[in-house]
């Protein structure tokens, strides 16, 4: 039997089993269906290796304003009609305190259909809801893997309303949806903010790598470029308009890159050479490559995107620092562009624990960038 990515069994799982119980004892409820929450297969990044938790039929059903006796009321209406497998998969699942929902298994004490408030949910996951405006604290204190999440997935059905007197549409324009459009990618100022901090990171570094081979420290040079790697690879995918996810899915989303100029290979012999100097050299290479990358998207001046000396050591390097400088140059919002370039959460903080909950990035960037200000940030799209 082939392999069924589980966002398809979520959707059927949806069309089959949960809308028919929802339109039959819940007419004209007001409510979205959707898989936006956590998961490889929110990305078709699934496989059979991830039906071990957390994988199966899932979904969640978002409602619009109701009371906690309506949530709960759908919730265990929808548990009460579940058949004990669909599709060869159990519908229920076995805690499990290192998981978010649990091992699949036919005796599991809880199933896999979340029910919640939409701006309940909002606020757990993302730190607010987008509905309401998005502020500049907003943008950059929910880590880019939860981005992703949020505006990957799918959604099957969105019958919320989009403000307090429109009715919801059917599977796309409703409330969900429209949240889901908010956050689709950056405000431009925000966009050249987050690419001038991943610049900024490598400027710092870039040198090292040539310092520790001069020196003989293989490792050491190893673990600085593998550091100027995923710096870079980031960079890539925030070029090319995507969300960075997380480490275990970082390489996976870059590869799926559109790869013109051959960036991919090159950062691959830089990743894997054991010869500095081969290493420094890919590098370089990879620099101007994504450099060439930047200037394309016309976000601020062009920069010449060549390597050159660093003062009078014998190690090439971007000097990554133009960039940087040009791109806070080119931001028009004067708040954002005073912030120090420390960019999003996860380009200053790399715990993935930390990053996984919001109730800790919103205080911490709040603090590091002196954000607390709700006023929304001018989308610029």
């Amino acid at each position: 039997m082939s392999f069924l990515p589980g966002l398809e069994l979520s959707r059927r799982f949806h069309h089959d089993v949960v809308e028919p119980v929802l339109t039959t004892r819940f007419p004209g409820l007001s409510y979205a269906a959707a898989r936006v929450d956590n998961g490889s297969e929110l990305f078709g990044f699934d496989t059979v290796r991830s039906r071990d938790h957390d994988w199966g039929p899932r979904l969640q059903i978002l409602l619009h304003d109701a009371g906690p006796d309506l949530v709960d009321r759908v919730r265990d209406e929808v548990g009460a009609a579940l058949p004990e497998t669909y599709l060869g998969f159990p519908t229920r699942f076995t805690p499990d305190a290192s998981r978010s929902l649990g091992v699949p298994t036919l005796n599991g004490t809880r199933h896999g259909v979340t029910v919640t408030r939409i701006g309940d949910w909002c606020r757990r996951a993302l730190g607010f809801d987008p509905l309401s405006g998005v502020a500049l604290l907003d943008w950059l204190a929910v880590p880019t893997q939860r981005l992703a999440e949020f505006t990957g997935g799918d959604v099957f059905h969105d019958g919320l309303p989009v403000g307090p007197s429109a009715p919801g549409g059917d599977r796309g324009g409703g409330g969900l949806c429209a949240r889901r459009d908010r956050l689709a990618w950056y405000p431009d100022d925000v966009w050249r903010y987050v690419l001038a901090a991943g610049w900024s990171r490598v400027a710092g570094e870039e040198p090292f790598v040539g310092r520790c081979g001069e020196v003989g420290d293989e490792i050491g040079g190893a673990v600085v470029a593998a550091r100027l790697i995923r710096d870079l690879m980031r960079l890539a995918l925030l070029v090319g308009q995507r969300y960075p996810p997380y480490g275990k899915w970082l390489g996976t989303a870059f590869a799926r890159l559109p790869d013109v100029d051959g960036l991919a290979g090159v950062l691959s012999v830089a990743a894997t050479t054991d010869s500095w100097q081969v290493r420094t050299g890919q590098l370089c290479r990879a620099y101007e490559l994504l450099a060439a990358r930047t200037n394309a998207l016309g976000l601020a001046d062009p920069v010449e995107p060549t390597v050159r000396p660093f003062h009078d050591r014998p190690f090439l390097v971007l000097d990554a620092g133009r960039f940087v400088r040009a791109l806070r140059a080119a931001i028009g919002d004067a708040r954002l562009r005073a912030l120090p370039a420390l960019g999003g959460v996860d380009q200053f903080v790399d715990h993935t624990g930390l990053l996984t909950d919001v109730a800790w990035t919103r205080p911490l960037v709040a603090t590091a960038l002196g954000l607390h200000s709700s006023v929304p940030l001018p989308n610029e799209r």
